[in-house]
């Protein structure tokens, strides 16, 4: 889809510069990658700051000092600059970040992210029906269960879903293929992805090639951040 980004203001692109400088040492400091990069998910699809889904609301907590900062910044922003910078500063491929979100009044619909103990058919609704995304979108961006891990009290899952989960790298798609280990989560929607013939053949390209894995994760992961923004 053709983009029409907006033109931002020499000091915003200042702001944003500084800005993503400040949450690379953020990230690092207090490891909360994969916080950031589920905020961002949240933020593009369905993200309401009034929830109280712990994830997106501590990420929030800890980005507000740089929004008090950088108050030229508006939330969509820096959330989606967060992401990129998250992905970036554990390993993985650098994407493309375009400035000049607006802060909506509403926050979007509930309901428009996957639900985890759904299967395929759930995923590809989602992703495909929902958002318009392809089947190689759907397994890339599961990729990024890379990094973080869960709480069975807050979620009801429990684990990390690699042995680094602060590292992103192609380690997801290997433990998809060699099946579920002590320790180590897989969602209901994760474990029958090898069982589906289209999707199998990406799980097993990515699992081989990291570098094919982090090509299409910058791209797709360009395109959740920009859904309904700058289009043509």
């Amino acid at each position: 889809m053709t983009k029409n980004y907006p033109t931002v203001s020499e000091e915003y692109k200042k702001a944003v510069e500084k800005a993503r400088k400040k949450l690379r040492g953020l990230v690092a400091s207090e490891n909360c990658a994969p916080l950031m990069l589920r905020l961002a998910w949240h933020s593009a699809a369905t993200f309401d700051v009034k929830t109280t889904n712990n994830g997106p609301n501590k990420a929030v907590r800890l980005l507000e000092p740089l929004k008090e900062q950088f108050p030229i910044l508006s939330y969509a922003d820096l959330y989606q600059l967060a992401g990129v910078v998250a992905v970036e500063v554990t390993g993985g491929p650098v994407v493309p970040f375009h400035p000049g979100r607006e802060d909506k009044p509403q926050p979007p619909p509930e309901g428009r992210l996957p639900d985890a103990t759904k299967g395929t058919d759930h995923l590809s609704q989602v992703f495909n029906v929902q958002m318009g995304f392809s089947d190689q979108d759907i397994i890339v961006l599961s990729g990024g269960h890379t990094l973080g891990s869960y709480r069975k009290e807050r979620s009801g899952f429990d684990g990390p879903w690699t042995t680094n989960p602060l590292i992103f790298d192609n380690s997801y798609f290997k433990e998809l293929l060699t099946g579920e280990k002590e320790g180590l989560l897989q969602f209901p929607s994760d474990k029958p992805l090898p069982d589906n013939p289209v999707f199998r053949t990406l799980v097993e390209i990515y699992a081989e090639d990291e570098d094919a894995f982090f090509a299409d994760y910058a791209e797709a992961h360009l395109k959740l951040s920009e859904l309904g923004f700058a289009d043509a």
